[in-house]
This record gives C-alpha cells, structure tokens and sequence, in this order.
C-alpha cells in the first residue's frame, strides 16, 4: 500500500465531496421534470378534449336517432299511401267512364260518395293533392312529360295534367304529371 500525505488526503476528500455533491448525469435535472410534467398535462388536455368530443357526438347521435324515430313514425304511412293512390287513380278513371254513360246513374253518385269519403280520408291523414292545372310549371311539384304550343296560355303554364300529384304531410309523395305550354306557336 501506498503512503498519501496528509495534506493530499483531505484534497482527495474535497474533491469526492464535491464530486458527490455535483448533480449526477442520472439524476433529472429540474428542466426534464418541467418537460415530462408539460408532456402529461398536454396528454391530460388531449384526453379531455377527446372526452368531450365524445361526449358531444354521443349526444348529436341520440338526438339524430331521435329525430329519425320521430320522421319514421311520422311518415309510416307513406308506402301504404303510395300504393293508395295509384287505386285511386283507376277509380277516378272508373267514375269518369260513368259520368259519361249517365250522370243521373245510382251507380254513378254511389262512386261520387265513396269518392268523397276516401278523398275525406286521405286529408285528415295528412294527403293532398296538387292542383296543377293552370299554375307555373314547378319541377319541385310537376314532371313534364310535354310540351305544347298554346295561343291562349303562356310559357311555362301547366295546361293540362294526365295524373295527380300528392303530398303526404310536408313532403312530396308523387308528383304530379303535366303537359306544359311552349307559349304561341311559331311560324
């Protein structure tokens, strides 16, 4: 063993003193802490965002699925109708050809009543028909199917409709088919 002076002892103590007191490359320095406390609270702020996103698209979703119940149950009887009306068309045919045998007929005002009573039927339901005849061609309520030349009516004037359009309640069920004037005929 090798003999140290004294006085070169208590440089070598000094010296690991300070050595131990001098902040070791393992220990975080007081940045490192600030930086991962930084990174967690940018994490905690995502997940709270992402929570609230979440909670906010939960709640449009039940208030959508909501609404699409409340349309569905609304607008039910909508097919049922659909079909309806194509019946009633073949019976507005019906009552037609028996106008023109005879309008005195019992038959005849039998169809007019039975008419009147499901034409009753419908409106309080919620079923309109579009009364097109005469009115400017709407292609939101019409479906032109032609054009005619017309000395009396204007461009754009439904002359005549070969079937009836229907509403059910706000919406559009059918609509209706029209011939429309191409305004005077040119020469």
């Amino acid at each position: 063993m090798k003999k140290v002076p004294v006085s070169d002892q208590h440089k070598g103590m000094t010296e690991s003193t300070r050595a131990s007191n001098a902040p070791s490359p393992a220990a975080p320095e007081p940045s490192e802490a600030e930086d991962s406390m930084a990174g967690l609270q940018a994490d905690l702020d995502r997940f709270r965002e992402l929570a609230l996103r979440s909670q906010a698209d939960f709640e449009n979703y039940k208030k959508r699925t909501a609404r699409e119940k409340e349309e569905a149950i609304k607008y039910a009887n909508s097919s049922l109708l659909q079909r309806l009306v194509a019946i009633i068309d073949n019976f507005e045919l019906g009552l037609a050809a028996a106008k023109e045998q005879s309008e005195e007929s019992p038959i005849y005002s039998g169809m007019v009543l039975v008419q009147k009573q499901l034409s009753d039927l419908l409106a309080e339901n919620g079923l309109q028909p579009i009364e097109a005849e005469g009115q400017p061609f709407d292609p939101n309520l019409h479906e032109a199917i032609a054009h005619e030349p017309s000395d009396q009516v204007p461009e754009g004037i439904v002359l005549r409709q070969t079937r009836r359009g229907y509403r059910y309640k706000d919406r559009l069920l059918r609509p209706a088919k029209v011939i429309v004037s191409s305004g005077p005929a040119k020469k």
